[in-house]
This record gives structure tokens, C-alpha cells and sequence, in this order.
């Protein structure tokens, strides 16, 4: 992600949004394939096993009608990824207020990630004519989110051990 968000920023064009949404297809498609696969294999026993089904299912949907936006104007793909950033931002905010009324700890995090989401979300739709500002806002977006995913795998968390 790190990666993929320094090439937008450094060399915004035109192919950019090309493979924006190969980006995205692929990792919509391998989240939904990814969660199919483990209702098959385990989520299946589990209770509330059938809503890992259908995120599945949905996102694999997701991943599809991401990639036919290949033909679409630029502004519409800009949309959809406002779109996306501020559902996920919406998302993200409501689980950390979930999380702090349950457990006291991580729910700062989540909730700033999420902030910060809806944020660019934002800014981005206040740009969504300039696509060059856009683009880059969403590569803003997408370096904090790896760098967030990068602090949250390093963050000292507990568990219970049963014996």
C-alpha cells in the first residue's frame, strides 16, 4: 500500500486510475474469495457463520462491478472511492464506539483511523474536479491506512490463555 500510494503521489496521470481500480479489484476479489473459502471451511460451525457468507459474497460483488468501471469516466471512479473512504470512515467510527463501551484500550485508534478516513473522504469530494488533487488526497488516504495497518500489527495486544 505504502508502495502503490508514493507512486500516485510522486507521478499523478492519467493510467493512474487505471490501475486504481486494478487495485481494488484485486483486493476486493481476494477479501471475498478469502472469506467464502473460510465459511467452507470453518465459519460454517460457527454461530453467526452464514454473515461471513455473506460479506463474502457481497465484497466478491464489490470486486466485480469495481472493475467493470474501467470504461467509466474519471469522475465517476473518484466518486466511488469517495464513496468507499466514507462508508469505511463511517464504519470504522462506529466500531470504536462499540469498542469503547466494551473494552477500554484500542478504541482511540479505530476511532481516529476512521475520522481520518471520512476526512479525506471528504476533501476528496470537495475536489472532485480537480482529479489530480483527488488522486492524490486518496493516496494520502491510502499511506495512513498502511501505516495505521503497519502500528496496529506492532501493538502489544493480550490474550487469554486456556489450559
Amino acid at each position: 500500500m505504502i508502495v502503490i500510494a508514493l507512486i500516485f503521489i510522486v507521478a499523478p496521470s492519467d493510467e493512474a486510475y487505471v490501475f486504481v481500480i486494478a487495485v481494488l479489484t484485486l483486493g476486493l476479489a481476494i477479501k471475498g474469495i478469502k472469506d467464502i473459502i473460510f465459511y467452507f471451511t470453518m465459519a460454517r460451525h460457527m454461530v453467526g457463520g452464514k454473515m461471513i457468507l455473506f460479506q463474502g459474497v457481497i465484497v466478491l460483488d464489490f470486486a466485480l462491478l469495481t472493475g467493470s468501471l474501467s470504461d467509466v469516466p474519471k469522475i465517476y471512479i473518484l466518486l466511488y472511492l469517495v464513496v468507499i473512504h466514507a462508508f469505511s470512515g463511517v464504519v470504522e467510527i462506529l466500531r470504536a464506539m462499540e469498542a469503547r463501551r466494551t473494552v477500554s484500550g484500542p478504541w482511540k485508534m479505530k476511532f481516529t483511523h476512521g475520522m481520518v478516513d471520512f476526512l479525506l473522504a471528504f476533501s476528496c469530494f470537495i475536489y472532485i474536479r480537480q482529479t489530480h488533487t483527488a488522486l492524490i488526497i486518496y493516496s494520502i488516504g491510502l499511506l495512513y491506512s498502511a501505516v495505521m495497518r503497519i502500528a496496529n500489527s506492532l501493538r502489544r495486544t493480550t490474550f487469554i490463555l486456556i489450559r
